[in-house]
């Protein structure tokens, strides 16, 4: 495969994951840096892929720890792998958040099955949760129709370069490409693995 059309694949597999629940990409790591300037990972769902603006979108609860660490440092590095085709993309770009006033996050939370915005509708994340028996919550009533959504927000990840990892038995490849402003690539190249 040609620089371009390794590029192209990338990209279009975090497309693919972003609508499809079973593709390797639909979760990967945001990292991001907390106040202590500690490095923080955490798993999150893969929700839209821009290819052409070279953006990603992942959905959260601005109460999360992780929307107060973007508020003070939007640099991210967004990190996938998927075991079946033992492909590791690493993504580092800023993150723009979109609060739930805003037309970005009101398009998104309509585009949401209700189960998903109930997860919204709960305590903040990380906060201490009772539970009745094994695996049984209290409060067991579906939340109202609405509820969660002043706490629901999105991050939009401008991507300005992409690593591109493929892990073999013999000879692994690996390739980097880096974009400006706009998405546009300015510059591909193979690199030692």
């Amino acid at each position: 495969m040609t620089l371009s059309e390794i590029e192209a694949a990338g990209w279009a597999a975090l497309q693919q994951a972003a609508a499809d629940p079973h593709a390797g990409f639909r979760t990967v790591t945001l990292c991001s840096v907390d106040a202590a300037a500690a490095p923080q990972a955490r798993m999150v769902v893969l929700r839209a892929c821009d290819p052409a603006r070279r953006t990603l979108e992942i959905h959260t609860d601005i109460r999360s720890p992780k929307w107060a660490e973007l508020i003070a440092d939007r640099r991210v590095t967004v990190l996938g792998y998927c075991a079946q085709t033992r492909l590791q993309l690493r993504l580092p770009g800023t993150a723009t958040l979109h609060g739930p006033e805003t037309p970005t996050a009101a398009a998104a939370w309509d585009r949401l099955p209700p189960w998903t915005r109930s997860t919204y509708a709960g305590g903040p994340p990380g906060d201490e949760r009772a539970f009745a028996g094994p695996g049984q919550p209290l409060g067991a009533e579906p939340p109202a129709d609405g509820a969660g959504r002043a706490c629901f927000g999105v991050i939009v990840v401008q991507a300005v370069a992409l690593d591109w990892f493929r892990l073999q038995r013999q000879d692994n490849r690996r390739a980097r490409f880096h974009y400006g402003p706009d998405g546009a690539l300015t510059a591909a190249a193979w690199v030692n693995p």
